[in-house]
């Protein structure tokens, strides 16, 4: 069952990102902040952690995990190191992915050319 779970729930995210992309005027680059901000309010309430038990990878290969991934590492940084720690704790946690978004996207570019 966690495979479904795996595939539905980031098509389900796709499909309401894609919904409201074509019925109002909000850009890519909103809907991408807005999903992140949704991660991070999930993971304060605790729920995104849930998603991952019940849909393995599917919840961690989205936008929105990067939003569970910094609110994560900033109260990690905020028990360690107090207020200083919130900001310490964002980098700490999330520059793995930053770092790897920026290789893949290098190495893509050498390879591929964008349309005109």
């Amino acid at each position: 069952m966690i495979y479904l779970n795996a595939f539905l729930l980031p098509g389900l995210i796709c499909m309401l990102g894609q919904i409201v992309i074509d019925n109002t005027k909000l850009t890519s680059g909103h809907i991408t902040t807005c999903l992140t901000i949704i991660g991070s309010l999930l993971s304060m309430m605790g729920i995104y952690d849930w998603l991952i038990t019940k849909c393995g990878a599917g919840a961690t290969i989205l936008i929105t995990n990067f939003g569970h991934m910094l609110f994560q590492g900033g109260m990690a940084g905020f028990y360690e190191n107090g207020f200083i720690g919130i900001f310490i704790g964002l980098l700490t946690k999330s520059s793995l992915a930053i770092t790897a978004t920026i290789v893949f996207s290098f190495f893509f570019s050498l390879f591929f050319t964008p349309k005109e």
